[in-house]
């Protein structure tokens, strides 16, 4: 789903937290709260160090959040903390982690409005709206609390009596029976019960909710943190002999209450205790009854007889009718759906609010309780009486309402009974094998990826939604929650098996298979033939990462260029002082540091900017748009000079008033089409400004155009990516979207289905700010085969400080009816970069396990190095490389070097204990480290035309010979716009090799490549060609300008 204009806005602001452009945009809506959850005000957070650290989703996923349903789900958690942040995020724990406090400013950055309810704050850039479950402090009755004028006023329930009595009242519809005996060798009442928040959040209330919803009849809480349930006292107990003078131990969660004390129980009791004695009925004509999910027609369930007539209610709806009194067993209860206790209810209204809800059965059960189901589960069986169900309805008490264990059920057509649910081990999809009930602590989660099924959750869909993503364990917890991960993150959580009874909770989406139950999974594993296959190689197999010299900037940009040097650029004018923004570096000079970086020079800051090397026979570097102001409308040429150890004298060429761009871009992409014309795509006008969503052809052609698909995606679209397609056509990849343009119209010719993101939320988005990174997969000649496109990481709107998405999908967007493929990758990456090697294999590196780009949205770096090669099977095709020791955040790069190793520079964070990274480091492919020498050629011909033979001659080699071409690159935030592989037809023979240039321009744009001689896969150093002339006559562009110099054509 499309974000929201306040949520772009909002998005916008936080990529740049750091400059603080904005503190309030308009008065704070009320914080509302649900009924035991107090807002205790805005706190601090940090992405490196969470003030709250369980990370859990909501029912309806972030576009829902809200107070109230953080709160349940930190509830439904056993947590007493909830905390909302960034509109988006909800944030669980029972303490407060890293020095998290109130925020010194207040409530000032606690102003993002919640997504699901926009009259709600929930946080902001690092501000948690902290609530806590409790009674709020103050006398019995209503108080307040408030915690600045700025926040609403809190009002507290009415507690309990301060020492409950026999005579005293308790929570609605229980009564207190006062002080009883209990004994730990003998107990008065058999189930130890948990609360909501535990026991540090234990009160009466709480304990009698956790009792009426386990189907007890009897309360009792002792030592201040126990709570215990029954249906009948146990072992001789009873009232205290001393009175109350041992239940002296006030709650945990509300020390205005009695909560026992040692060997003492403060005991309730539901109503009235449960009679023994029957009341005779007469004959009751009870429906029909379906047994079980198989189709075997329905059962019909015989009529019970007695001496007087069940009173039943008569104001039904059309086709309802009485089931009769059912009996709701200790092993599970028999509906769920249970709707808020109501002191009016009858027969009608509970069956109305069914009705309203879509459902098909009705059950009363305590006189108050509503439930509303769509069968009956647990192989619920009737009461040997309709007199069992003897509590009159306390809005009708000439009809009855259920009674303790029991339920008056209604329905509607035919009543099925579904059988007590077991863990599911038969017909499982696939090679899933049932292990177990497993534990899960939550912190962190045994299997760290959830997935939002809700009440379709069963062990089908949670095995297939984990299976479609590439994991080989799954697990379902409290019934509605399923949890994808691997084998090993079993044991790096030290999760255990328990007994298969503690995985108790019934799926929603089957009511025969059991979904875990609180901190516990019904667990599944696939080991035979996984999914997924990752290599690990060991030695020079896995590669290697080196040192390569020191850094004077940190590059936001690094770009090759055709006299063998690079060009490092950096965001000059919101820099570090003292810079000229640009630097060339001459890897001939590396010994020498002074020699080795040569300062380059731009008028305007080219933060955020994109670039490109033209088809003009210099091989000029292009780089347009930029930070605010006249840098986002900049364009800006720098024609390459000098060689390998001797410095140049040009310098880049920029005069806004001559030449600029139509509007000002922050974040666009360029790409070279088929006709050699130069396409600039999106942006935002300048820093954190208003989407820029056209696009305009340079050297100027008409007006720009405006797309619906870049205005609607805003702001997750930035720096989209870009490629010519062979069949004719330029495909378009950005957010989680993907469509084929007319290169002439610009129309939209093909739609493609939506990139999957990961498995718990398919809103993951692959370009900045979420971030991943597109190659082109390589082309081998005839180039009858589609192109394919590879794209990799990236991240989740917001959520969960924007967990990074752990796969690669690649599709081949001119199919008929193109699809992504899914495939795992080792681990999360956003702010991924991803460079093509020459021997057609592509390597994975940079960036974090979570977060999103932008200057102080992200932690966790990701250190490792991954290989992908194509020719591999799906779900064989990641090598575990390598690990570096430099952390390489937001505005780190890589790109092929002419010898074939990677450079891989910046890293700039902007986070307090995050290194801002100056370094340069090289990787070492496996190919360099075999130990046999390189291949070596000489070549005369420098200007290919399309389809022409070209010679190479071998000057060494020892075995098969191949060539291949790697298309001129411009890195930045994981766009490596002009790369592309090529495999052209070759023949080798002697000491030369035939080479057929690609065809024509839609298979291979005009462009400078760089050629390699691969002999067994070991690369020799390239030299650079150029393919297809300059069919745009770049070359006099821009025509006629005094500050602009041009090398014709």
């Amino acid at each position: 789903m499309a974000p929201t204009f306040m949520q772009k806005t909002l998005l916008s602001l936080a990529l740049l937290s750091s400059f603080s452009l904005v503190n309030a945009l308009y008065k704070p809506p009320l914080r509302r709260r649900a009924a035991t959850w107090i807002y205790q005000g805005c706190y601090t957070d940090s992405v490196a160090a969470r003030t709250l650290s369980v990370n859990v989703g909501v029912q309806g996923g972030p576009a829902a959040m809200s107070h109230e349903n953080c709160q349940a789900a930190c509830s439904a958690l056993g947590y007493i903390l909830s905390g909302t942040e960034y509109s988006g995020e909800c944030w669980c724990d029972s303490i407060l982690n890293n020095g998290g406090q109130p925020a010194p400013d207040g409530n000032a950055l606690c102003n993002m409005p919640c997504n699901g309810n926009t009259t709600q704050h929930c946080g902001g850039p690092d501000r948690l709206d902290l609530y806590k479950y409790g009674i709020p402090s103050g006398a019995p009755g209503s108080s307040t609390t408030t915690s600045s004028s700025s926040l609403p006023t809190v009002t507290s329930s009415t507690s309990s009596s301060a020492v409950p009595t026999p005579s005293g009242t308790g929570p609605s519809g229980w009564t207190s029976l006062g002080c009883y005996t209990d004994s730990t060798a003998a107990r008065a009442l058999s189930v130890n019960s948990g609360v909501v928040g535990g026991p540090a959040a234990m009160s009466i209330e709480g304990c009698a909710d956790a009792c009426k919803a386990g189907g007890y009849t009897y309360s009792g809480t002792e030592y201040s943190g126990e709570c215990w349930c029954g249906n009948a006292l146990l072992n001789g107990h009873g009232p205290a002999p001393d009175g109350n003078a041992q239940c002296t131990m006030t709650c945990n969660g509300n020390a205005l209450e009695i909560c026992g004390g040692p060997s003492r129980l403060s005991l309730y009791i539901f109503g009235s205790a449960p009679s023994t004695t029957s009341t005779a009925v007469g004959t009751t004509a009870v429906g029909t009854t379906a047994v079980g999910t198989t189709a075997v027609g329905t059962t019909s369930v015989g009529t019970t007889t007695s001496s007087s007539a069940t009173p039943v209610a008569t104001g039904l709806p059309t086709n309802w009718t009485y089931a009769g009194c059912y009996v709701d067993s200790l092993a599970g209860r028999i509906m769920s759906g249970q709707q808020a206790d109501d002191a009016q209810t009858t027969v009608e209204s509970c069956v109305a609010k069914c009705v309203a809800l879509g459902f098909k059965v009705a059950g009363i059960e305590y006189g108050v309780q509503c439930f509303c189901d769509n069968y009956l589960r647990n192989d619920a069986a009737l009461a040997t009486s309709d007199s069992q169900c003897a509590m009159s309805c306390p809005g009708n008490t000439a009809e009855k309402c259920g009674d303790g264990n029991r339920v008056s059920v209604y329905h509607t057509g035919a009543l099925v009974v579904y059988h007590t649910p077991v863990a599911k081990t038969t017909n499982l999809t696939g090679n899933w094998v049932y292990e177990g009930c497993l534990s899960d602590t939550g912190n962190p989660k045994t299997l760290p990826r959830f997935v939002a099924l809700g009440q379709q959750n069963s062990p089908t869909t949670c095995l297939a939604a984990c299976a479609k993503f590439g994991y080989n364990a799954a697990g379902m917890e409290y019934g509605t929650e399923c949890y994808c991960g691997d084998v090993g993150d079993v044991a790096a959580t030290g999760a255990t098996l328990q007994p298969d009874t503690d995985c108790s909770f019934t799926c929603p989406g089957d009511p025969e298979a059991l979904c875990g139950a609180g901190n516990r999974l019904t667990y599944y594993t696939w080991t035979v033939a996984p999914v997924t296959q990752f290599t690990f190689p060991q030695g020079n197999a896995a590669g290697k990462y080196e040192f390569l010299i020191g850094g004077v900037i940190i590059p936001l940009m690094t770009q090759p260029a055709i006299n063998g040097k690079v060009v490092f650029l950096e965001k000059w004018g919101t820099g570090p002082p003292n810079t000229t923004g640009t630097y060339e570096l001459d890897l001939a000079s590396l010994g020498n540091f002074s020699a080795a970086w040569r300062p380059m020079h731009v008028k305007t800051d080219i933060f955020c900017s994109a670039g490109l090397t033209l088809p003009d026979k210099v091989g000029r570097q292009l780089n347009i748009g930029g930070w605010s102001g006249q840098s986002t409308y900049g364009i800006r040429l720098y024609w390459p000079d000098g060689s390998p150890g001797v410095w140049g004298v040009n310098d880049w060429q920029e005069d806004y008033e001559q030449l600029h761009l139509q509007n000002g871009r922050w974040y666009p992409t360029a790409m070279l089409m088929a006709n050699g014309s130069i396409l600039v795509v999106g942006g935002e006008n300048g820093s954190n400004g208003p989407a820029v969503p056209t696009l305009e052809i340079l050297p100027q052609v008409g007006e720009v155009l405006t797309m619906e698909w870049l205005q609607r995606t805003d702001p997750y679209n930035l720096y989209p990516f870009l490629a010519v397609l062979p069949s004719g056509g330029i495909f378009v990849a950005y957010y989680n979207e993907a469509r084929i343009l007319n290169e002439v119209t610009f129309a939209t010719t093909k739609t493609l289905p939506n990139m999957p993101g990961s498995v718990g939320n398919p809103d993951g988005g692959r370009t900045y700010p979420l971030e991943g990174s597109m190659v082109l997969l390589p082309q081998h000649a005839p180039y009858t085969d589609p192109l394919g496109v590879l794209i990799c990481g990236g991240s989740e709107p917001f959520v969960g400080a924007g967990l990074g998405i752990d796969n690669c999908v690649t599709t081949t967007p001119e199919s008929t009816n193109p699809v992504w493929t899914i495939e795992r990758m080792p681990s999360p990456r956003v702010m991924s970069c991803m460079t093509a090697l020459p021997d057609g294999t592509y390597l994975i590196l940079n960036g974090a396990h979570r977060g999103v780009a932008g200057f102080g949205l992200a932690s966790d770096a990701n250190h490792n190095a991954v290989l992908y090669d194509p020719t591999k099977p799906v779900g064989a095709r990641m090598s575990v490389m390598a690990n570096t020791t430099v952390d390489r955040f937001y505005h780190s790069e890589a790109v092929l070097l002419q010898d074939g190793r990677v450079m891989v520079s910046g890293s700039d964070p902007e986070t307090d204990g995050l290194a801002q990274e100056y370094r340069v480091e090289v990787f070492v492919p496996p190919y360099l480290l075999t130990g046999r020498s390189r291949p070596t050629f000489t070549l005369t011909n420098r200007d290919w035309t399309y389809g022409q033979t070209v010679t190479l001659t071998i000057t060494s080699s020892t075995g098969t010979l191949e060539v291949s071409l790697l298309g001129a690159e411009s890195s930045t935030h994981g766009n490596s716009m002009g790369q592309r592989t090529i495999f052209p037809a070759a023949t080798c023979s002697g000491n030369t090799c035939t080479v057929t240039a690609p065809p024509n321009p839609h298979v291979c744009p005009a462009g400078w490549f760089q050629v390699f001689v691969l002999d067994g896969g070991v690369p020799s150093l390239s030299q650079w060609v150029r393919i297809g002339g300059d069919p745009g006559e770049l070359g006099n562009w821009p025509t006629g300008l005094s500050s602009f110099d041009t090398p014709g054509l």
